[in-house]
């Protein structure tokens, strides 16, 4: 079946994804909750994604860059970590970092604190992407995450008077 909006899976507007990016827990974990954005920036929702960890592990730059926060917010550690235009955010970490250090893909920058609410009554790692405002699924540094299908363009036009009709219903009987 070939028409003009024949669709392509493609990832959607991925920020730069490859080899210097890396799963801020060893080995890759489970995924507890994934990236739900608001539809308004008002509106509730998740800003990141929630992995499942054991209190006390490692937790690992995602990429290089250089430590722009870490310390307690709001009762848990936070440590946020400046790539360029992006900003990667986990917490509860006790931080092992200062702000201003440069940090490579792989550098520990603190061990998961035994902080329960975010989760529930499971550890997690909440772990957030930003560029500038907004918020986006942390997930596609690591080429995963949201696809979204988009029209391939080259096809050729689509005539729906070519298209095949579907064939007759059967005829039913009615009982009088």
């Amino acid at each position: 079946m070939v028409w003009n909006g024949i669709l392509l899976l493609v990832t959607a507007l991925l920020p730069p994804s490859g080899p210097g990016w890396q799963w801020p827990l060893r080995p890759a974990p489970q995924i507890l909750r994934v990236f739900d954005p608001p539809a308004h920036p008002w509106d509730p929702g998740h800003r990141g994604v929630d992995l499942a960890a054991t209190p006390g592990s490692l937790v690992y730059a995602t990429g290089p860059g250089r430590v722009g926060f870490a310390r307690d917010l709001a009762g848990r550690g936070v440590v946020t970590i400046v790539h360029g235009t992006l900003r990667t955010t986990y917490l509860p970490v006790h931080p092992s970092v200062h702000p201003g250090r440069r940090v490579s893909a792989g550098d520990p920058i603190g061990r998961v604190e035994n902080v329960l609410g975010h989760c529930g009554q499971t550890p997690c790692l909440h772990w957030g992407l930003r560029e500038g405002v907004e918020y986006l699924d942390p997930l596609t540094l690591l080429g995963l995450g949201p696809v979204r299908l988009l029209p391939w363009w080259d096809a050729p036009p689509w005539n729906p008077a070519e298209a095949p009709l579907p064939p007759p219903d059967p005829p039913t009987t009615r009982r009088q």
